[in-house]
C-alpha cells in the first residue's frame, strides 16, 4: 500500500511496506522528481535502494570486523546486502513500516524491531508548501543499553549542471572496502563550501564540521533545493560516475564509528532513551539563470 501526501506545490507518496522509503516527491504542475524518480519497476524490486529515500538506523553505512562492542558484550553482525560484503545502514530498511497517523499534511510511520537488538523508530513526514520535512526518531528497547546512530539515504536526480553547496572543512579518507582510514583536508575537488558541480570521479565519503546546511541547484531542471538538517554532525556524499544520480546523506556518525576511537557521533541509549534526526528540503523554483538572494547569502 502506498500513502499519498500533497500539498499546493509537490506531492509525496510513501511505500511504508518498503522500508518506510520515500517512493517520489515531485512538483505537482510539471510532475519534476525532486527526488530520484522510481517507477512501478523500481517498486516491484521491493529494495529501498532504487527508490528515492531510505531510513538508516540503529546505524548509518558499514560497520567491520563482523560486529562491535556494546557494553554487555559483543555484539555478532552479518552481512545484510547482497551488494556489499559488510553489515551495512543497520535493520530499519529492510524492515515493513507501519501507519499510526495520517492527515492532510502529516504521516507518521512506526517500526518495532528486535534486530540487532530491540528498539522502535519512528519517522515523521510533513509536506508544506513545498517544505519537505522528515524527522527519524529511535528508542532503545532493550533492557541493556546499546549504542545507536541515524541517518537519512536520499537519492537525488544529477544533471552536468547539478551544483552543490555543503560546508564541510575535513573529510574522512577510506580504503577499497569503503571504510574510513582517516581525516583529512577536504580536497579542492571535493570542496563545497561554494556552489559547484559535481565532481566526475567517484566519491564516497563522509564529510565532517558542517552546520547541516546544504543546496543543491538543478538550472537544467528548473529548481533548486534548501536543505537543513539537525543531529546530523557528517554527511556522506556519493557520486557515482555516470549514473543519473547523486546521494548527500545527513547522518549522526561516521562510517564504522563503532570501530573509530571514541565512537564519534553514536549514542549509548538505555532503555527508552532516543536518539532523533531531522532533515527539511525546500523546494524554490527556479527562474532565469540567476538564484535566489537567501541562497546567495549563506
Amino acid at each position: 500500500m502506498l500513502i499519498e501526501l500533497e500539498d499546493n506545490l509537490t506531492h509525496l507518496t510513501l511505500a511504508p511496506s518498503v522500508g518506510g522509503s520515500i517512493v517520489n516527491w515531485r512538483v505537482r504542475a510539471s510532475g519534476q522528481p525532486l527526488l530520484r524518480h522510481s517507477d512501478q519497476r523500481a517498486l516491484d524490486t521491493g529494495l529501498p535502494g532504487k527508490l528515492g529515500c531510505y531510513p538508516l538506523a540503529p546505524w548509518s553505512n558499514r560497520i567491520a570486523k563482523g560486529g562491535f562492542d556494546n557494553p554487555d558484550g559483543w555484539l555478532a553482525l552479518t552481512p545484510n546486502s547482497l551488494t556489499d560484503p559488510l553489515p551495512i545502514h543497520g535493520s530499519a530498511w529492510q524492515q515493513a513500516w507501519q501507519v499510526v497517523s495520517q492527515s492532510a499534511d502529516e504521516v507518521v510511520l512506526e517500526l518495532v524491531c528486535d534486530t540487532p537488538f530491540a528498539y522502535r523508530a519512528e519517522q515523521r513526514f510533513c509536506l508544506r508548501d513545498g517544505e519537505l520535512g522528515i524527522t527519524l526518531r529511535v528508542t532503545h528497547l532493550a533492557d541493556k543499553p546499546a549504542w545507536h546512530g541515524v541517518g537519512l539515504h536520499p537519492y537525488l536526480p544529477r544533471t552536468a549542471q547539478t551544483r552543490l553547496q555543503a560546508k564541510a572543512s575535513q573529510v574522512w579518507m577510506s580504503d577499497a572496502s569503503k571504510l574510513p582510514t582517516g581525516l583529512a583536508p577536504v580536497p579542492a575537488d571535493w570542496d563545497f563550501r561554494t556552489l559547484k558541480t559535481l565532481p566526475e570521479g567517484l566519491v564516497d565519503n563522509g564529510f565532517c564540521q558542517w552546520g547541516g546546511h546544504c543546496l543543491i541547484e538543478q538550472p537544467e531542471l528548473g529548481y533548486m533545493l534548501e536543505c537543513q538538517a539537525t543531529g546530523a554532525d557528517y554527511f556522506l556524499l556519493y557520486c557515482p560516475p555516470g549514473l543519473g544520480f547523486f546521494c548527500i546523506e545527513p547522518v549522526s556518525h561516521p562510517v564504522n564509528a563503532h570501530h573509530l576511537a571514541g565512537r564519534p557521533g553514536l549514542k549509548l541509549l538505555e532503555h527508552n532513551q532516543s536518539v532523533q534526526l531531522h532533515f527539511n528540503l525546500k523546494y524554490i523554483q527556479h527562474v532565469g539563470g540567476g538564484l535566489p538572494p537567501m541562497a546567495l547569502n549563506q
